[in-house]
């Protein structure tokens, strides 16, 4: 049941990567710095203080720049990979207790999977924002979201599982109001 959980925190960590990269690292990175949070073996760099500072230069950065609509719109595109890498990062240092090729494997499909499918979906939304002049609101609420959801899984680790079954909900609500377009015959 805890490798369960675990995974669940880290693919819940993962997708909080799709609103803001390097917030859900910083966070993580503090918890374990002041061990409130141990990391799997190899991982605990995370919470070195240089990681931390990286972490947060990044942060500050990454939160300005989306609130300037065209340049957020722009670093929304070119952040996919790396918010994909953060994914499987993130997920791959929770769960440590099992077979190199499945925590790999879960790390890469699910963590990955989980950063870039939420980060895709923000982009759509962000694109969509921009045109009815609500940028502002979509960034403020990405950064609430990348700050609170980190620290509430942390507080309370079951919230992992409802936060992957609201986000599942709200990108496939979001997938199908501004990507899917049924064909008509």
């Amino acid at each position: 049941m805890e490798t369960i959980l675990a995974i669940c925190i880290g693919l819940a960590l993962s997708a909080t990567v799709g609103f803001r990269i390097f917030t859900p690292l910083l966070i993580t990175g503090i918890f374990v710095h002041v061990d409130w949070l141990t990391l799997s073996e190899g991982f605990s760099w995370i919470g070195s203080t240089p990681a931390i500072i990286a972490f947060g230069v990044a942060t500050l950065f990454e939160v300005a720049v989306n609130y300037i609509p065209a340049v957020g719109s722009f670093m929304k595109m070119i952040s996919t990979p790396i918010a994909a890498l953060a994914g499987i990062l993130l997920t791959a240092s929770f769960i440590g207790d099992m077979s190199p090729f499945l925590e790999w494997s879960i790390a890469i499909i699910g963590g990955g999977g989980a950063a870039t499918a939420s980060h895709a979906t923000i982009t759509a939304v962000k694109g969509v924002s921009e045109t009815a002049l609500m940028s502002p609101a979509v960034s403020l609420a990405e950064d609430a979201t990348a700050t609170l959801a980190p620290i509430l899984i942390f507080i309370a680790p079951i919230l992992a599982v409802f936060f992957l079954i609201v986000m599942a909900f709200m990108i496939y609500k979001l997938y199908r109001r501004f990507l899917y377009k049924p064909k008509t015959i």
